[in-house]
């Protein structure tokens, strides 16, 4: 078991800032800072009414940290529409004024960079970023375009990309840990998320995170970076777990896991897949670097069958929810543990009533609720399935010795006394049966909680 904090990362981590006036953005600076950013990205071009000579001072000279000066043109995704030479000539004036760090575009880097190390012999660092739009150049393609940045004289090479499929972001990482000089490279989106939380990991100059009431897609909070993912622990030896699922933004996986690694004084994170072709994520994360992974939905039968051996209980239920990476062969060994886990806490809720006997109304046949089915199997009830897909739900019937019934019947339906309710589809659903069981709010509250701290709901649409 690896240890945390033998290597310590040199990882920044900087929040960008987009007020709309020189009075917003220093506020937003001095928030940045108290939530812990490292340095501070300044998007002039987000300025209403800019005016250099005036607006640029204000903000250099209040500065709680170093800074990250960017006046995007709206031809690489930034807002400003003005006269280019206005805006190279409002870049040479930071410089001029000693910004920390000044962000130009490749295209017109070369030149620029050359002429303000000869006219100002100051300490500002030089970032030349590239916007790549499309699929992920290759490895190869990755190194070149890193070669032709860097003859432009800068300091610092940023590449951003807006990745179709999560395997793609293995070949930013390769180029965050094999370039020899500082690397800024991520994706933006939902998918590209784990560019941002394994930067330092690989190596990365730094990586983002928003400021609180500003939250950005596939950015992660300040919050998330410092406390939830503990940027500052990470380290070339940390390993990568994560949820293999779709949509994943809505688990609360790491929330739970990431605390308990650190318990443990495990050198590993936790964070969310977006996978969109399981066959394609595995083969691309296949090494010892990512150890395990749970699965979610819409996932946990899918994954079954890119698992090299399968759990006998997982076998009979033919849901998987978690898959471990053996060291000894790399094999991915797949398991179910949603079926005791679930079945215990309602137990548990049930505070020493036995579910033997009980009637067991199931609402969902997914991999969850198969997890559910067998449990409830396992403890004697007599289960009861509804589900939209009516042959889904007599299929899990007959698995466990049930009943199905159709979904639609779900409203007319009246539980005998004593009968257990479980949830395993969208939350929005289960408001058609809570009048008919009449639990208590004490037991609802409990159960839906446990189901939730256990189970990653099977996703359907009422």
């Amino acid at each position: 078991m690896g240890s945390t904090g033998t290597l310590k990362n040199s990882t920044m981590i900087c929040a960008p800032l987009m007020g709309e006036t020189v009075e917003q953005m220093v506020k937003e600076m001095k928030q940045a800072k108290a939530e812990g950013s490292h340095l501070l990205e300044i998007r002039l071009d987000h300025i209403t009414n800019f005016h250099p000579h005036h607006h640029l001072p204000a903000i250099l000279d209040n500065k709680p940290l170093p800074l990250i000066i960017l006046y995007r043109p709206k031809w690489d995704g930034g807002l400003y529409e003005g006269d280019e030479h206005s805006r190279l000539q409002t870049l040479r004036l930071a410089a001029e004024l000693g910004a920390d760090y000044i962000d130009f575009e490749l295209k017109v880097a070369s030149h620029l960079i050359r002429e303000l190390k000869i006219n100002y012999q100051s300490a500002t660092k030089f970032i030349v970023s590239c916007h790549i739009t499309g699929t992920t150049p290759s490895d190869e393609e990755l190194a070149n375009l890193a070669a032709t940045m860097r003859a432009t004289g800068s300091d610092i090479l940023k590449v951003v990309e807006n990745v179709t499929d999560i395997t793609e972001i293995a070949r930013i990482f390769h180029l965050l840990s094999h370039y020899q000089m500082p690397v800024i490279a991520y994706s933006v989106g939902e998918r590209g998320l784990i560019s941002q939380l394994l930067c330092p990991k690989f190596g990365g100059f730094l990586a983002y995170g928003s400021i609180k009431g500003y939250s950005i897609p596939g950015m992660p909070s300040l919050y998330s970076v410092k406390h939830t993912y503990k940027h500052d622990l990470m380290n070339s030896e940390t390993k990568v777990f994560g949820l293999v699922s779709k949509p994943v933004s809505h688990s609360k996986g790491p929330i739970l896991h990431n605390p308990t690694l650190r318990h443990e004084n495990f050198n590993g994170v936790y964070v969310p897949f977006f996978v969109d072709n399981l066959k394609e994520f595995f083969s691309t994360y296949s090494g010892s670097d990512f150890p395990g992974f749970s699965v979610g939905i819409p996932y946990k039968e899918a994954v079954v069958e890119f698992c090299d051996e399968v759990h006998p209980l997982a076998e009979s239920i033919g849901a998987v929810n978690t898959i471990i990476r053996r060291p000894c062969d790399g094999k991915l060994i797949g398991y179910n543990t949603d079926c005791e886990a679930a079945i215990t806490s309602i137990e548990d809720a049930l505070k020493g009533t036995l579910i033997s006997g009980k009637l067991f109304v199931l609402v969902g046949a997914g991999g969850a609720g198969r997890a559910l089915a067998f449990g409830a199997k396992s403890r004697g009830a007599r289960i009861l399935i509804f589900d939209i897909d009516f042959e889904r739900a007599k299929s899990l019937a007959s698995a466990v010795l049930g009943e199905a019934r159709t979904f639609e019947q779900v409203i007319n339906f009246r539980p005998e006394k004593g009968a257990i309710l479980a949830n395993a589809t969208r939350s929005e659903c289960i408001h058609i049966l809570i009048s008919a069981f009449q639990l208590t709010r004490k037991l609802w509250g409990i159960m839906s909680w446990c189901l939730m701290l256990f189970i990653h709901l099977e996703k359907q649409v009422c």
